[in-house]
């Protein structure tokens, strides 16, 4: 008996071994495929990140066949040398395909922003033929213009742009306005109107608005798509009231009730940011302290995360630097390298942007960095409206845009124009680089900066920072942003020539 407990036990004990053996075998081959596709992951991750399958489908595509054939011949057993080709070869294809995205972005804004709004609609779903027909157009445009043939990109652009347009016509009917019409009955039913008639009346104003717009405006659906959406919720908003009004007036609450009760989200969130309500005279005051505790917070953490990634920059050229004279150990290091007057250029421009930060008030720009550049966003400018006059209330600001640029004696810049998204997507590009073209002008006239080292873009209602449906948001939209770029090697941003 106790031979065959031996067997049993030995038998046990080399089922573990074999097991803890598979699985040390499978864990090291995914160390392996980690350290090999680090950078091939990394690469194709900021690729869709940019939707470069869409908007260089040939690039994109490229990097992908090599990308497979690495995974391929990684489980097959093939040589390293061969893996780590494809894999390089895909890294330079997705990062072709990255900067073939940036000039898509620049060429064709109006199409690209048609096709993000026919999404938000939920158009493949709603109006899946034409997507299909907006889909193969669009993708016609982005392949010529990995060929270089801009006119024909922008032709097919076009032609996809208005199948977009109806797509997402189509897709608002039936995401907002039938369902609302929908609401509207039911609360017909509830006797909503008896209750909550204000808001109803609202939401009925509003289909009706929204209505009005789709049909005079078709290829302008950003009014029309705002109006939808906000009749759709104020027919909820309405039913919502009636059934609240009915249950207050079932308990038999006061006045007085109503109002402590409308006090308790105030209270919640106050104590959430360690602030102390009163409402002794009115909900103002402890209103007015948590919108300010709410910005000051998203000021420090614009600061901070700005700080984390050029601090992230900073190492990696620290690390490189390293690698590069560990590779020179033995032999005389150079003084200087390439890496070295990176490093040196990062502390440099990091002391320049603390500075600009504290010279322009949060009412004059925002002052941002992304990777070398500095961004300046000038909320303070503005421009009358359907314009691109500078108006003498804004020298003070763009002297102080000017002294910025001296900062950088080698610096090129571009200057990016946006508007929000009421009006036509044509007339907004326009005026968007009108707008820009006006400070390039302006910089022009007043530092020693050449034309040929001031860019302008204009980018319409394309890209905004904001939602376009409050009036908060269309004028935080409607921006002129000044782009630094310190280092006289860096492209600029919108160049297709």
């Amino acid at each position: 008996m106790n031979q065959i407990s031996r067997i049993i036990n030995r038998v046990l004990i080399l089922a573990i071994v074999c097991v803890a053996a598979l699985f040390t075998a499978s864990a090291t081959g995914q160390d392996i495929k980690a350290t090999l596709f680090k950078d091939a992951d990394t690469a194709m991750k900021a690729a869709n990140a940019v939707h470069a399958d869409v908007l260089s489908p040939q690039n994109f595509g490229e990097a992908m066949k090599r990308y497979r054939k690495a995974e391929s011949d990684l489980q097959k057993g093939e040589e390293l040398e061969d893996i780590r080709r494809n894999l390089s070869e895909a890294v330079a294809y997705f990062n072709k395909a990255i900067e073939a995205t940036r000039l898509a972005d620049v060429t064709f804004p109006n199409a690209m922003k048609a096709r993000r709004d026919a999404l938000a609609t939920d158009a493949p779903r709603h109006s899946a033929k034409l997507w299909k027909e907006a889909e193969e157009k669009f993708n016609d445009a982005a392949g010529q213009l990995e060929d270089g043939d801009l006119n024909d990109a922008r032709k097919k652009a076009g032609e996809a742009e208005k199948r977009y347009r109806q797509a997402e016509l189509d897709a608002i009917k039936a995401n907002y306005l039938d369902p609302t019409r929908a609401l509207l009955k039911t609360a017909d039913d509830m006797d909503v109107k008896d209750r909550a008639p204000r808001t109803l009346q609202l939401a009925q104003q509003l289909v009706k608005q929204a209505e009005k717009e789709l049909n005079e405006n078709r290829y302008d659906t950003d009014v029309a798509r705002g109006l939808a959406m906000q009749a759709n919720y104020q027919a909820k908003h309405a039913i919502y009231l009636s059934k609240a009004i009915k249950q207050m007036k079932d308990k038999d609450m006061s006045w007085e009730d109503l109002m402590l009760a409308s006090e308790q989200p105030l209270i919640r969130i106050a104590e959430t940011s360690s602030l102390v309500p009163a409402f002794d005279s009115g909900t103002d005051q402890t209103t007015n302290q948590i919108v300010a505790a709410i910005t000051t917070n998203q000021e420090q953490v614009r600061h901070l995360s700005q700080e984390v990634s050029a601090y992230r920059t900073d190492a990696q050229l620290k690390e490189a630097r390293i690698a590069e004279m560990e590779k020179q150990f033995g032999s005389q290091a150079q003084e200087t390298s390439a890496l070295s007057q990176q490093i040196a250029n990062q502390a440099k421009a990091r002391a320049i942007f603390a500075k600009l930060e504290n010279s322009f008030s949060p009412a004059e720009a925002q002052v941002l960095r992304e990777e070398d550049d500095i961004i300046l966003r000038l909320s303070g400018l503005t421009f009358p409206s359907g314009k691109s006059t500078i108006e003498p209330q804004a020298f003070a600001l763009l002297t102080k845009v000017r002294d910025a640029i001296k900062a950088f004696p080698e610096a090129t810049v571009t200057v990016l124009g946006n508007t929000d998204s009421y009006g036509g997507d044509a007339q907004n590009l326009q005026l968007s680089t009108e707008r820009a073209e006006a400070v390039k002008q302006y910089l022009l006239a007043n530092t020693t900066l050449s034309a040929t080292r001031i860019d302008v873009v204009g980018y319409g209602e394309s890209k905004p920072i904001a939602t376009n449906e409050t009036a908060t948001g269309r004028a935080a939209n409607r921006r002129v942003e000044v782009v630094i770029h310190p280092w006289a090697a860096v492209k600029m941003i919108g160049r297709v020539d």
